[in-house]
């Protein structure tokens, strides 16, 4: 174990206790964690939500050795007073890692840094590290597990009697998501060995004929106690920190023959699919939850076979059992259960498809021409307002090296556009900003905007949010370069972050990110300057729907929106002029709806570009001013 590793502050809401289980359920994932991975590197802070806690609380048999103390919420360091719980943050204060999967994921790194043996944490982190990495708010897999399954059992434990009848919603997607078949990158191999095993199964218990009953009954004896199927030895053997290959043999070159198409899928056995990994660990609290109070109800709620085999599988994981003991989770030994009624999976499939569905035109003409040509006739048309301030520059000469961004892994050419852009940006904001103001640089990346902006604005407090670590850690090594001390680094999704702030600043957004900014400025009633990149990846969301201004809405559908947001990103250099024409036209388009939506809230806004536009092919740029 290594001595050198800081101790790090973890903040947990706390709304309630009972026999085993803490409230919110984010807090029980979050010390379930901690507790499987035998991890004390955090000084863990209980933060109340109501006037009902009290130190009595901490007296309790709790959480074994853990040790934790009680906060105000008004006492936490202002940077966590910002976010959404929970959040760690470093000793300095100006660090802070807020929202349940970013937190989880922090913790089994630091463990795994701490102690390099503990390979088997590390494993939870999934295939090339990315379990529940992407966020909620474009991952659906990381919304049902971090937002929507803690939040729909907690309406369910305290919902009235005549509303906890049903099973919610997103339990039964759960239940689906386990019956679909599994992905994994090597998979066409563990289908053919899948295979292979079945042919040798179906042949040793193929009876022989004329034994009668005394050979029927054998067999039956054999189907009762099978052996366990590849995908369980491959599942455990992972956790055992076995070879898959010491687990099954190479396949027969007949199987090898087989077309990828006729080979059987491979079945769930933990709620990734094949492994063990920290989805597991999330739900396991949530669904855990949800069987008790079902059980106490008396209720014919638990009729889910696979949650059921996967909440009794997950028991046999090494180290959860223990983990759970720690926690005061007794697990329930749930009978054979009935089959989830087929209707309701069925009822669900057709609510989870809305999305796809709604707005579908049966008229609708594809291409971008036919939807400017539309927009024109109802006299709609891409607007570009005179830049305020064309030849205004940083001087970058005189700037220390560490505010440039030619400091990075660019060649010279990008670093210049990069200057170019900023330059753009940061004299848009130098023009709105007052002494004392808070500017959040949203989706930061390594803190382009945001350091420039630190180091020329010295009067006004600086945030960078972005969801990538090491984007963060790079920019705040930047930062301690030049001294800076009117900085903050949150690394979170958008949605964690709840402070207040006056102006609103994001480079190059990428598609959705745009309008998440957006609405978080016109939520604080903040200015902002923005810059939109990848239209190509608009799409209807649980949050936005498209177009999103009552004037686009009148004369365009959800689909022909979408045509003028895939070719709003033809704009590259290297494309025939007319084509980069267009592309920018239905940039301004895009950009015209999203202004006007602004406008329709008070705001007044101005869309404009770039200079000079060689500086990047999204060269579109918002000034909002509530």
């Amino acid at each position: 174990m290594k001595d050198n590793v800081s101790e790090e502050h973890l903040y947990l809401d706390l709304s309630a206790q009972c026999r085993d289980g803490i409230f919110p359920l984010h807090t029980s994932v979050a010390l379930f964690l901690l507790s499987y991975c035998d991890c004390k590197l955090f000084k863990v802070f209980f933060v109340p939500t109501g006037e009902d806690v009290d130190d009595q609380f901490m007296t309790k048999n709790l959480l074994g050795e853990l040790e934790v103390q009680l906060i105000p919420r008004c006492q936490l360091p202002v940077v966590v007073q910002s976010c959404c719980l929970p959040a760690v943050v470093g000793k300095d204060g100006r660090f802070c890692r807020a929202g349940l999967s970013v937190v989880l994921r922090h913790i089994i790194q630091k463990t795994y840094e701490a102690d390099p043996s503990r390979k088997d944490v590390l494993e939870l982190l999934g295939f090339k590290k990315t379990c529940l990495k992407a966020c909620a708010e474009v991952s659906q897999w990381t919304r049902l597990c971090e937002i929507s399954i803690p939040l729909a059992v907690e309406g369910f434990l305290t919902a009235s009697p005549e509303h906890c009848q049903t099973i919610p919603p997103d339990i039964l997607q759960l239940e689906r998501k386990l019956g679909e078949p599994v992905r994994v990158h090597n998979d066409d191999k563990i289908r053919r060995q899948k295979l292979q095993q079945q042919k040798a199964d179906a042949k040793a218990a193929m009876p022989s004929l004329g034994k009668g009953a005394v050979e029927e009954s054998k067999t039956g004896d054999m189907q009762e106690h099978q052996l366990p199927s590849l995908e369980l030895n491959l599942a455990f053997s992972k956790l055992l920190v076995q070879e898959a290959s010491d687990v099954v043999n190479r396949e027969a070159a007949h199987i090898r023959r087989i077309k990828t198409s006729d080979l059987p899928l491979l079945d769930h056995v933990f709620a990734e699919g094949l492994y063990f990994t920290l989805a597991d660990i999330v739900l396991l609290p949530c669904i855990h939850q949800f069987l008790v109070f079902s059980k106490k109800q008396g209720k014919n709620l638990v009729n889910l076979p696979l949650i059921s085999s996967w909440y009794q599988r997950v028991q046999e994981v090494p180290g959860i059992k223990q983990a759970a003991g720690k926690c005061n989770m007794e697990f329930l030994q749930l009978p054979e259960l009935m089959s989830t009624p087929e209707e309701l999976l069925q009822d669900f499939s057709s609510v989870s498809d809305e999305l796809e569905e709604e707005d579908e035109d049966s008229h609708f003409i594809g291409g971008p021409r036919p939807t400017v040509t539309k927009l024109m006739e109802n006299g709609i048309e891409a607007k570009f307002s005179p830049h305020p301030c064309p030849s205004w520059t940083l001087d970058w000469t005189n700037l220390p090296p560490a505010v440039s961004p030619g400091e990075g892994k660019m060649s010279r050419d990008r670093a210049l556009r990069k200057q170019q852009q900023l330059n753009n940006l940061v004299g848009a904001v130098t023009k709105l900003a007052k002494p004392g103001d808070v500017i959040v640089d949203f989706c930061s990346g390594g803190g382009h905007v945001g350091i420039v902006l630190a180091h020329m604005m010295p009067s006004c407090q600086v945030v960078l949010i972005e969801n990538k670590e090491l984007s963060l850690v790079r920019a705040k090594e930047r930062s301690d370069q030049l001294g800076l001390n009117n900085i903050w680094f949150i690394q979170a999704n958008l949605d964690y972050f709840i402070g207040t702030f006056n102006i609103g600043v994001a480079l190059h957004a990428c598609g959705v990110a745009t309008d998440m900014v957006i609405e978080h400025c016109l939520k604080a009633r903040a200015a902002f300057v923005i810059s939109p990149c990848c239209y190509g990846f608009i799409q209807n969301t649980v949050k936005f729907k498209y177009p999103q201004s009552h004037q686009f809405k009148e004369v365009l559908s959800s689909k022909e929106h979408m045509i003028l947001c895939r070719f709003a990103d033809q704009t590259a250099a290297q494309l025939p002029p007319e084509r980069r024409q267009m592309g920018k036209q239905c940039m301004g388009l895009v950009d015209l709806d999203r202004a006007w939506a602004a406008e329709e809230q008070n705001y007044s806004v101005q869309v404009l570009s770039m200079e000079p536009e060689s500086c990047s092919p999204k060269n579109n740029m918002f000034v909002g001013i509530p």
